[in-house]
């Protein structure tokens, strides 16, 4: 396996979490009162002019982009991909007189991550630059040989959320794949993992389920950076579809970050969040989507998309909000608690169930999702995942990953064993990060 990168093994245990102050839960929106809600949720925190953190677009500019002379260049990325001054990768590799840019190619959401979810993007010219324009979550979701025969070098640059369904990491899998079996470079210009590099929850990922919103078997949440992925993807044998010799051939080159260390969250960076896709416009919702993403992919519960506050409301149909909040408290539910909060939705006044992080060292992210399942199957008339269709239950068990979770729920409904799941899946995704480590590059 050809590559650049000089494997750092970090032994860095989680009791770093511990340095998390109050102020950076404020930031992050976890452990704000209802009436700051509305502002601490969504704002941007006042930040550095000048962030200390290099990302890897920063450092591949620092070095003059030496890995990208005499090549023909595409980029993968969306209007995330910033440098650390907010500067568009787009725009920062177009304007070098060293990088000769061919082609951009876009993930879902397209490279301004304006479409919405799961809707199909059309090829298209970049007005800014003029370059064509290849949608990968269009008429294909990977790239063909002919994008390809356009150049010698794919840099990768996406903002992940660390989270497994996220599918930017999808489809960087996919490019990296593609480009292996073409003879093409890959350049992954390294980001921070929004929620730090040392937790990890949730189930893994079984290999019946693994599609475009879950291309890795790796807990829910991963701990990891999205060039951490890439490094283990090309390096561990059987993580990407290829065949062993087309993978040992391939060229990745991960540009890693300079500064950053795995128990920063995103507020330690000093780096502005920019919207990663429509209903992740800030890093509260980051946090909601490892929290209650799962558990309202079917059952009933609705979890604030389209709000003030993604990911981060619960509603259930004939429920009031002080039902959901009395039924969630009886979980007792480690590191979380929760406030009801009055918002508009569709111009119409509603109330809801706002999720907050009180002790982000004893969350275990996914937790309240499975939580949420159970409650829904005792409140409805019937077991929505007994009663759901061949299509619904394919794509939750596609999210979620365990059929023996989907056994379970179908036969136990509300009686379903939630600890004895939550903590079997806590004690893998441990034994996993630990055989990760190898992969780690801080």
């Amino acid at each position: 396996m050809h590559s650049n990168i000089q494997k750092t093994m970090t032994e860095k245990t989680s009791n770093l979490l511990s340095a998390i102050r109050l102020p950076l839960l404020l930031l992050l929106g976890l452990a704000i009162q209802p009436a700051g809600l509305d502002a601490q949720s969504r704002a941007t925190p006042a930040l550095a002019s000048s962030p200390t953190i290099m990302l890897g677009i920063d450092v591949l500019e620092a070095e003059n982009f030496a890995l990208l002379r005499n090549q023909r260049v595409g980029l993968l990325t969306n209007q995330a991909g910033v440098n650390r001054r907010g500067v568009s990768t787009i725009q920062v590799l177009h304007r070098a007189p060293q990088v000769n840019l061919v082609a951009l190619f876009g993930p879902e959401h397209g490279i301004h991550g304006n479409e919405r979810a799961s809707i199909p993007v059309d090829d298209m010219i970049d007005e800014a630059t003029g370059l064509p324009v290849f949608s990968l979550y269009g008429r294909f979701r990977r790239p063909t040989p002919q994008m390809l025969a356009l150049i010698d070098t794919m840099v990768i640059d996406l903002q992940d959320v660390g989270t497994r369904s996220y599918t930017f990491v999808s489809c960087m899998r996919y490019v990296i794949e593609e480009c292996f079996k073409a003879g093409i470079h890959v350049v992954v210009l390294d980001r921070p993992n929004p929620l730090g590099g040392l937790k990890v929850d949730g189930p893994p990922m079984e290999r019946r389920w693994m599609s475009y919103v879950g291309a890795f078997q790796v807990p829910y949440v991963h701990g990891l950076t999205i060039g951490e992925l890439a490094h283990m993807s090309a390096n561990l044998p059987g993580v990407l579809e290829l065949d062993d010799a087309v993978r040992q051939r391939g060229r990745l080159t991960v540009v890693r970050m300079q500064g950053w260390q795995r128990h920063m969250m995103w507020p330690d960076t000093g780096l502005t969040w920019i919207r990663t896709s429509p209903a992740i416009p800030d890093l509260s919702a980051v946090l909601g989507y490892a929290m209650t993403g799962l558990g309202a992919q079917l059952g009933g519960f609705r979890h604030g998309y389209g709000t003030l506050y993604p990911f981060r409301v619960l509603q259930f149909p004939g429920r009031s909000p002080e039902e959901i909040m009395q039924a969630l408290r009886a979980r007792n539910i480690p590191g979380l608690d929760y406030r009801i909060v009055h918002f508009t939705e569709r111009d119409q006044p509603r109330r809801g169930v706002y999720v907050l992080v009180t002790d982000w060292n004893a969350v275990r992210p996914t937790e309240i999702s499975f939580h949420m399942m159970a409650i829904a199957a005792a409140w409805s008339p019937q077991n929505p995942f007994a009663a759901a269709r061949n299509s619904e239950m394919d794509l939750f068990n596609k999210h979620v990953g365990s059929t023996e979770w989907w056994d379970a729920l179908v036969r136990d409904g509300a009686q379903v064993d939630v600890n004895r799941f939550v903590n079997q899946w806590s004690l893998a995704a441990r034994q996993w990060q630990n055989e990760a480590r190898r992969f780690w590059l801080y």
